[in-house]
C-alpha cells in the first residue's frame, strides 16, 4: 500500500500493512506491489487481492481519500494464433499496483512515485487514452461513480475500492496494446528476402515492413537512411512459394509489377503476413482503416503509402503536434477522404485546411466551438460532417466552398439557420437535427432555392413564421419530428412531397395538396387536417394517436392513396368511399369508436384490414367475397358474434392467411365459416365461447401453422389436428381439455401450450419430433406423468410441469397474502430474451420480490439479472432501510457487477420489492417498485390503474432525450443512442455512458385493502394493451398463472410480434388476510408421519429450466404423484411438522406476514439464485466464497452442503411466546426436552423459501433471517431425512459461522428429503432421545447469551 499527500490538509500516513512490505517513492508517495490473481476469462481481480483492515481504516478517515489500481501493459495483450502462445500468455500474471491517494492527488505525482512516464485511462474494455500531468485519477473515478447515480461520499469510496469497477474504468502504467491490433497497424521484422521471380537473385536477410498499403524492404544496418524499395500492394497480388517453406511472394500490379519473395521463420508469422496482406491486395482503392486503435499519431512508415486517397482515423486520440500527428496529415499527397470523429480534439486543427486533394472530411464528436477561416481553402470539398461538436456558427468563408453538396451540422449549437448556406448552392439538404432551434422562418428557407431537404427533428421549435404569400416550390422533404409546435401551416410549401412531425403537440395541421405523396402525423393532438387541393399523389397517410373524429373529406377522394392508418382516434365510423377505395391495400382503424363497417358491392384490392378494438358486432357479409385479395385481418377485441361466409360458390378463392379473432363472443357456429380460407396460416380465437371444434372442419384447414384456442371452454382437441402438418405451435391453455391432443406427430410442431387445463395423462408416441422446443404443461392439477413419459422429453428444450406436494400436506395453513403467476413467449423470434424473477418470500420470509427484465435482442443479460440480482437487493437491504437508497443501489451494485458482459449488452430491467412497512402504522406493506428502461409495472387499486414505472426511452421522456442530446450523442433518425437503442437508462452497455446510464426510477406506495394485484410486462405488453385493458382483462381470473397467460395471448393477437412477458401478482392485504391463531383460528395438530418408504437415491434433473427459471426434478424412485404446480401458487404456504409421531415436536404459536413473531435463532441461509463452480464464473459475477466452506463439496459445475440439519439446544424460557389454550399443543414432557429442528431449503430463482420452525419455551440464538416462522412449502414437499440408527443424533450447538454475500453458494433441491422414521422404532427413538435430553445439564443463559449479535450463516441446511 501506499500514499500520496491529499492536498491542503497535510501529509496522511496509512498504517504500513504487516503483509506486504512498503517502498518509498519520491514525492512522499508510498506504493504496495501485489502479485494479483486474474480470472483470464475477465481479467478481473480476486477477492484476495482487496487491501487490509488498516487500509481500511485509514481511508474512513476522510471521504477524499481512496485508492487507484494501475495495471500493467500485459494485462490485455493479446495472444497471437499458435496454442502455445495463447496458453502462456493468459497464464502469465502481472504486478498490479495499488496506490493510495486522494482525489487531489494528480496523474503527474502518482507517475513521479511510480517511475513512470505517463498514465493510461480505459473505460468499459474500449480506447485507452494518456492522461494529462493534471488530471486527477481518483477524482475520475468519483465523478464517474457519482454520474452513474451514487450519491453518498461514503458509498462512493466504497465502490471505487471494489476491484469488479476495472470492467468499466481502469487505470494503466503503461499503454497496453492488443497483439492483433499491432499487426493491423504495422508488421516488420527481420526475414530473408529474394527480389525478382527469377532465381537470379540470392536471398539476403532485409528488414521488411507492411504499413498502410505498401511493403517496405530496405537493408538492417541502414533501414533508416539507406535504399529502401516500397512496393505497392493495392490491386497486387500475394501468392505461396511452393518450393521454399512459409514463404510468399509479394507482386505489386500494373504491366512491369515487382516481386519480392519473403521467407518468414514461423508458421504463425507467416499466417499473420499472409492475412493482413491479402486484405492489402484486395482493395481496389487505396483506403487504410486506423479506426478504434487508441492513436495518438500514424505510423512513420505509413507515410511511404504516397497512393492512399482515403484515411479513417475514427476513435481516437489523435494528437496535434507530434511527429505522426495531426499536422503531418498533408504530407500524403493524394489524400481525398479523412475520418477524424471521436477523436476529442477540442480545436480545429489548422493545417487540415492545407490538403487541397479532400473532398470528403468528417469530424464530428471532437468538441469544437467554432470553426477557423481557412476552411475556405478547401475548395474541392464535397461532403463535411460535423455533427455533435458545440458549434453555434459557421464563418463566412464557408461559402467559398462552391462543391460542397452535403453539410452535417446536427447536434451542435446553433440557434438559428446559418445565413452562410445561401452561398452554398450545391447544397440540396439542411441537416440540423437535434440543436436548439425554437422559431422557424420559412422566409429563410424560401431564399435557399438549391434546398430540397430540411431535417430540424429533436430542436425545439415552437413556432413557424411565414414573412410573405409567395410560394416555395423547391422545399420537396421536411422533418420536424420531436418538437413543440402546436399549430403547423405548411400550406405555402407547393412541393412538399413528405412531411414527418409525430411526437409534437399539434392541433391544427394545414398542408398543400400539390405534389404531397406520403404525410406522417402520428403521436399529436390533431382535431383537423387541411389539405388543399385534394391530394391526387398521395399513396401513405398516417394520423394514428391523435384526436380525430372523422376521416379527412380530401383523404376519402385521394385517388392513389393506398396505406390509411387512423387507429387510436374517436373514429365512430368509416366512409364508404375509403373502404370501396379502387387503390387502398392498408387499412388501419383500431382502438377507435365504429359501430358497424359499410357493405361492399364491388371488388377491393384491399390486402391488409386492422379494425380491432372497436365495438362491432359483425363485419360485412359480403366482406371476404369482395375483398379477395384480403390477407390480413385483425378484428380482435370487438363484439363479433359471427363471421360472413368466404365466398357464395363451392371454390373458395379466399386469399385470407392471418386471421385474429380473439376476444369477442364468438361461438362454435363460427367453425364452418373458417373452412372457407384454405390458405389460412395463422389463427386466433381465443378468449371466446367455443366448446367443440368439429373434426370435420379442422381437418380442412391444411395450411395452418399456428393456432390459439386459449381462453375458452373447449373439452378436447379433435383428433384430425394430425392433418395439420405444417403447424409448428398451438396455444390452448385455460380450457377444460382432459384428453391431450394428437399433436406429438406433427412433423413441425415446435411449441405447444396446454396449461391450466384439466389434463390427466398423455400418451406419446414411441419418439417425439426433434422439432419440439417448448411443451408447457403447467396448472393441470390432475396430471400424472410416467417415469418414461418424462424421460421421452427430457430432450425438450423448454419443460414446464408443475411440482406436487406430499398427500400430507394441509391446504388449510396457506397464506393468501400474495401469489403469482408468469407466462413468457417468443413470438415469432427463435430465442427468448426476456426473464422474470419471482420470489415470494424474500428476505425474512415476511416480503416478496418480483422482477422483469428484457434485453430485446441479448439474452445473456436478462439471465443474469434474474440469477443475481435478488441477492444484491438482500445485501442492500442490510445496509440500509430508505428505499430509495437500496433500490438505487441494488441497480447500481448489479449493473457493476454484470462485468465484461454489460460492456457491450444491455437490459430493462424492473425490480419490484414487497416488505413490512415501518413509516406508515396504517399499513401492513409497502411496494417499491425501481426500474430503467422499457419494462413496467401498474397496481390495480379498486379496479383503476395505478402506473408505478417510468418509461425511459427517447419517444416517451423528453427530459431524457434533451440530456441525452445535450451530451452530444447521436440520435439516428430511427430515434435510437448511436444506433444501437432507444432507450436512455438500462443495466448494461457501459461503452454508450454518459448517455446510458443505470440509475433507475424509484416509487414508493403503502398497499391498502383496495389493492388487488401488480402486473409486470416489458415494453411489447404495454404497446399493444394499456394500463385499464391490462387491468380489466385479469382482475376476475382466478389463477394468476391463466391471467399472466391470458396478457401474452392478448398482446400477441393484438399484432405482437416480438418477445413478450407478463407476470401477475394477486394481492390480498388487510387483516382478513391473517391467518395468526392470536385472532381465534385455530390450527390443526402437527401431521404423524409420513410414508415410511425412504427415497435413497437423489432425484437428477430430467428436465432443463424453463424460460421462468423454473426447474423440475424427478427420480426414478419417485411417486409421479408427487409432483405439483409452483407457479402461480400461494405466496406463503408453509411445511406442515412432521416427527416422530404427533406429539414428538412442539408446534409453535402461528403467526402471519401481518403480525410476525419475535425473531429466533434459526439455523438459515437467505437463497441464492445463481450456482457457481468458482470464486469467478464466466459470466464476469463474483462469489463471496472465496475459502472453502467447512461442509461443502465441490464437484465443479454444483455446490452440494452436507450438513442437512442442525440441532439446537434452547437458551432459557423468558422469550417464549404463550402458545393458545384451543391450540393442539404437545405434552409437557416433550416440553421439557426443548427439542428444536430448524429448516431452511434453497429453492429455485422463482421461489424462495422458508420453512416453519418448531421451538419450546428456549429461545435460540437470534438471526436477521428469521422474523417470521411460516413460509412456502417446497415444492417437492419433502422434509429432511433421519437416518435409521438414531444413535447418531447429536444436538448442534454451534454451526460454522458465515456472512451471507451476493452470491454465496446455493443448495440443490434434493426433493428425496424426508424426516421418515419405520414404525418398528418408532418407541425406541422416542425413547434414546428423551434420554438424550435428560442426561445433558441445561445451563443458565449467561447475559453475554441474550445479546448476543445478530448472525447470518452461509451453509444451506
Amino acid at each position: 500500500m501506499g500514499e500520496v499527500e491529499p492536498g491542503p490538509a497535510g501529509p496522511l500516513e496509512p498504517p504500513e500493512p504487516p503483509e506486504a512490505a512498503a517502498t518509498r517513492r519520491p514525492g512522499g508517495i508510498r506504493v504496495l506491489k501485489r502479485n494479483m490473481k486474474h480470472n483470464a476469462s475477465r481479467n478481473c481481480l480476486n477477492r484476495r487481492s482487496r487491501f487490509g483492515s488498516r487500509e481500511r481504516d485509514w481511508l474512513r478517515e476522510d471521504v477524499k481519500r481512496g485508492c487507484v489500481y494501475l495495471y500493467g501493459a500485459d494485462t490485455t495483450t493479446a495472444t497471437t494464433t499458435t496454442t502455445s502462445s495463447s496458453s502462456s500468455a493468459s497464464s502469465t500474471s502481472s504486478d498490479l499496483h495499488l496506490v493510495l491517494c486522494t482525489v487531489e492527488t494528480s496523474a503527474s505525482e502518482i507517475c513521479a512515485g511510480e517511475g513512470r512516464e505517463s498514465l493510461y485511462l480505459q473505460l468499459h474494455g474500449d480506447l485507452v487514452r494518456r492522461l494529462e500531468p493534471t488530471e486527477r485519477p481518483l477524482q475520475i473515478v468519483y465523478d464517474y461513480l457519482s454520474r452513474l447515480g451514487f450519491e453518498d461520499p461514503v458509498r462512493i469510496q466504497e465502490e471505487a475500492t471494489n476491484p469488479d469497477l476495472s470492467c468499466m474504468i481502469r487505470f494503466y502504467g503503461e499503454k497496453p496494446c492488443q497483439m492483433d491490433h499491432l499487426d493491423r497497424i504495422l508488421l516488420s521484422g527481420i526475414y530473408n528476402v529474394r527480389k525478382g521471380k527469377t532465381q537470379l537473385h540470392k536471398w539476403a536477410e532485409r528488414l521488411v515492413v507492411l504499413c498502410g498499403t505498401c511493403l517496405i524492404v530496405s537493408s538492417v544496418k541502414d533501414c533508416q537512411t539507406g535504399k529502401m524499395h516500397i512496393l505497392p500492394l493495392v490491386g497486387g497480388k500475394i501468392e505461396e512459394v511452393k518450393r521454399r517453406q512459409h514463404s510468399l511472394a509479394f507482386s505489386s500490379a500494373g504491366a512491369q509489377a515487382q516481386t519480392y519473395h519473403v521467407s518468414f521463420e514461423t508458421l504463425a508469422e507467416y499466417q499473420r503476413w499472409q492475412r493482413q496482406a491479402s486484405k492489402v491486395v484486395s482493395q481496389r482503392i487505396s483506403t487504410v482503416d486506423l479506426s478504434c486503435y487508441s492513436l495518438e499519431e500514424v505510423p512513420e512508415h505509413l507515410f511511404y503509402s504516397q497512393d492512399i486517397t482515403y484515411l479513417n482515423l475514427r476513435h481516437n486520440f489523435m494528437q496535434l503536434e507530434r511527429p505522426g500527428g495531426l499536422d503531418t496529415l498533408y504530407k500524403f499527397s493524394q489524400l481525398k477522404g479523412l475520418n477524424l470523429s471521436h477523436n476529442k480534439l477540442g480545436v480545429f486543427p489548422v493545417l487540415l485546411c492545407e490538403i487541397s486533394t479532400l473532398t470528403e472530411l468528417n469530424l464530428s464528436c471532437n468538441g469544437f466551438h467554432d470553426l477557423p477561416s481557412q476552411i475556405g481553402n478547401l475548395l474541392n470539398l464535397q461532403t463535411l460532417c460535423l455533427d455533435g461538436n458545440l458549434l453555434t456558427t459557421l464563418p463566412d468563408e464557408l461559402g467559398n466552398l462552391q462543391q460542397l453538396s452535403s453539410l452535417g451540422i446536427s447536434f451542435n449549437n446553433f440557434s438559428q439557420i446559418p445565413e452562410v448556406l445561401e452561398k452554398l448552392t450545391m447544397l440540396d439538404k439542411v441537416v440540423m437535427a437535434g440543436n436548439c432551434l425554437e422559431v422557424l422562418n420559412l422566409g429563410v428557407l424560401t431564399r435557399m432555392s438549391h434546398v430540397k431537404h430540411v431535417d430540424l427533428r429533436m430542436n425545439q421549435l415552437k413556432t413557424v413564421i411565414i414573412e410573405n404569400l409567395e410560394g416555395n416550390k423547391h422545399i420537396t422533404h421536411m422533418d420536424l419530428r420531436d418538437n413543440q409546435l402546436t399549430d403547423l401551416d405548411l400550406s405555402s410549401l407547393c412541393g412538399l412531397e413528405q412531411l414527418h412531425c409525430e411526437r409534437n403537440q399539434l392541433r391544427e395541421l394545414a398542408l398543400s395538396g400539390f405534389s404531397l405523396r406520403t404525410l406522417y402525423a402520428n403521436w399529436n393532438r390533431l382535431t383537423a387536417v387541411n389539405v388543399y387541393p385534394v391530394p391526387s399523389l398521395l399513396t401513405s397517410l398516417e394520423l394514428s394517436r391523435n384526436l380525430l373524429e372523422c376521416v379527412p373529406d380530401w383523404a376519402c377522394e385521394a385517388k392513389k392513396l393506398e396505406i390509411l392508418d387512423m387507429s387510436y382516434n374517436l373514429l365512430t365510423e368509416v366512409p364508404v368511399r375509403i373502404l370501396s377505395s379502387l387503390t387502398l391495400r392498408k387499412l388501419m382503424l383500431g382502438h377507435n369508436h365504429i359501430h358497424v363497417l359499410p357493405v361492399l358491392v364491388e371488388h377491393i384490392p384491399l390486402e391488409v384490414l386492422d379494425i380491432q378494438h372497436n365495438t362491432l358486432s359483425r363485419l360485412p357479409d359480403t366482406l371476404f367475397s369482395k375483398a379477395l385479395n384480403l390477407r390480413y385481418l385483425n378484428a380482435s377485441a370487438n363484439n363479433l358474434e359471427s363471421l360472413p361466409s368466404a365466398c357464395a360458390g363451392e371454390e373458395s378463392l379466399s386469399a385470407l392467411q392471418l386471421l385474429y379473432l380473439t376476444n369477442n363472443l364468438l361461438t362454435d357456429q363460427c367453425i364452418p365459416v373458417l373452412v372457407g380460407h384454405p390458405h389460412l396460416r395463422i389463427l386466433h380465437l381465443a378468449n371466446n365461447q367455443l366448446q367443440t371444434f368439429p373434426a370435420s372442419k379442422l381437418n380442412k384447414l391444411e395450411q395452418l401453422e399456428e393456432l390459439n384456442l386459449s381462453g375458452n371452454k373447449l373439452k378436447a382437441i379433435p383428433t384430425t389436428i394430425a392433418n395439420c402438418k405444417r403447424l409448428h405451435t398451438l396455444v390452448a391453455h385455460a380450457n377444460n381439455i382432459s384428453i391431450f391432443p394428437e399433436i406429438l406427430q406433427l412433423p413441425q410442431i415446435q411449441f405447444v401450450d396446454l396449461s391450466c387445463n384439466d389434463l390427466t395423462e398423455i400418451l406419446i408416441p414411441e419418439a417425439l419430433p426433434a422439432t419440439l422446443q417448448d411443451l408447457d404443461l403447467t396448472g393441470n392439477t390432475n396430471l400424472v406423468l410416467e417415469h418414461k413419459t418424462l424421460d421421452m422429453f427430457s430432450h425438450i428444450t423448454t419443460l414446464k410441469i408443475d411440482q406436487k406436494p406430499l398427500p400430507t400436506t394441509d391446504s388449510t395453513l396457506t397464506s393468501t397474502f400474495w401469489s403469482h403467476g408468469l407466462a413468457e413467449m417468443a413470438g415469432q423470434r427463435n430465442k427468448l430474451c426476456v426473464s422474470a424473477l419471482a420470489m415470494d418470500n424474500f428476505a425474512e420470509g415476511v416480503g416478496a420480490v418480483y422482477g422483469m427484465f428484457d434485453g430485446d435482442r441479448n439474452e445473456e443479460l436478462p439471465r443474469l439479472l434474474q440469477c443475481t440480482m435478488a441477492d444484491v437487493l438482500l445485501e442492500e437491504v442490510q445496509h440500509s432501510t430508505n428505499d430509495t437508497v437500496f433500490m438505487a443501489n441494488t441497480f447500481l451494485v448489479s449493473h457493476r457487477k454484470l462485468g465484461m458482459a454489460g460492456q457491450k449488452l444491455g437490459s430493462s430491467a424492473l425490480l419490484c420489492y414487497i416488505r413490512p412497512d415501518t413509516a406508515d402504522p396504517t399499513s401492513s406493506f409497502s411496494l417499491t417498485v425501481a426500474n430503467v428502461g422499457t419494462c413496467q409495472a401498474v397496481l390495480c387499486r379498486g379496479g383503476k390503474p395505478v402506473p408505478l414505472s417510468k418509461v425511459f426511452s427517447l419517444e416517451h421522456d423528453p427530459e431524457e432525450a434533451q440530456r441525452v442530446k445535450g451530451q452530444k450523442a447521436i440520435i439516428t433518425e430511427d430515434n435510437k443512442v448511436n444506433g444501437v437503442t432507444c432507450c436512455t437508462r438500462m443495466l448494461g452497455c457501459t461503452y454508450l455512458y454518459p448517455w446510458i446510464l443505470p440509475k433507475p426510477h424509484i416509487s414508493s406506495t403503502p398497499l391498502t385493502i383496495q389493492d388487488e394485484l401488480l402486473i409486470l410486462g416489458n415494453k411489447t405488453l404495454w404497446e399493444h394493451l394499456s394500463y385499464l385493458e391490462a387491468v380489466n382483462a385479469v382482475r376476475h381470473v382466478q389463477d394468476p398463472l391463466a391471467a399472466a397467460k391470458k396478457l401474452c395471448t392478448l398482446a400477441q393477437s393484438y399484432g405482437c410480434q416480438d418477445n413478450v412477458g407478463a407476470m401477475v401478482v394477486y394481492l390480498n392485504i388487510g387483516e382478513e388476510g391473517c391467518t395468526c391463531e392470536m385472532n381465534g383460528l385455530t390450527l390443526p395438530g402437527p401431521v404423524g408421519f409420513a410414508s415410511t418408504s425412504t427415497i435413497k437415491d437423489a432425484p437428477k434433473p430430467t428436465t432443463p429450466s424453463s424460460s421462468s427459471g423454473i426447474a423440475s426434478e424427478f427420480s426414478s424412485e419417485m411417486s409421479t404423484s408427487e409432483v405439483s404446480s409452483e407457479v402461480g401458487s400461494t405466496a406463503s404456504d408453509e411445511h406442515n411438522t412432521v416427527g416422530l409421531e404427533a406429539s414428538l415436536l412442539p408446534r409453535p404459536e402461528r403467526r402471519c406476514s401481518l403480525h410476525p413473531t419475535p425473531t429466533s435463532g434459526v439455523f438459515q441461509r437467505q437463497p441464492s439464485c445463481a450456482t457457481f463452480s468458482s470464486n469467478q464464473s464466466d459470466n464476469g459475477l463474483d462469489s463471496d466464497d472465496d475459502q472453502p466452506v467447512e461442509g461443502v463439496i465441490s464437484n465443479g459445475s454444483r455446490v452440494e452442503v452436507e450438513v442437512d440439519i442442525h440441532c439446537c439446544r434452547g437458551r432459557g424460557p423468558e422469550s417464549s411466546p404463550t402458545l393458545p389454550k384451543n391450540s393442539s399443543t404437545p405434552c409437557s414432557e416433550e416440553h421439557a426436552r426443548g427439542l428444536f429442528f430448524g429448516i431452511r431449503r434453497q429453492n429455485s430463482v422463482n421461489s424462495g423459501i422458508l420453512l416453519p420452525v418448531n421451538k419450546d419455551k428456549m429461545e435460540l440464538q437470534k438471526s436477521p433471517s428469521t422474523s417470521c416462522l411460516y413460509g412456502k412449502k417446497l415444492s417437492n414437499g419433502s422434509i429432511v431425512p433421519l437416518e435409521d440408527s438414531l444413535n447418531l443424533i447429536e444436538v448442534a450447538t454451534e454451526a460454522p459461522k458465515r456472512k451471507t454475500g451476493y452470491f454465496a453458494a446455493p443448495t440443490q433441491l434434493e426433493p428425496e428429503d424426508q424426516f421418515v422414521v419405520p414404525r418398528d422404532l418408532e418407541e425406541e427413538v422416542k425413547e434414546q432421545m428423551k434420554q438424550h435430553q435428560e442426561s445433558r445439564p441445561e445451563p443458565e443463559p449467561s447475559e453475554e447469551d441474550r445479546t448476543e449479535p445478530l448472525e447470518e450463516f452461509d451453509t444451506a441446511l
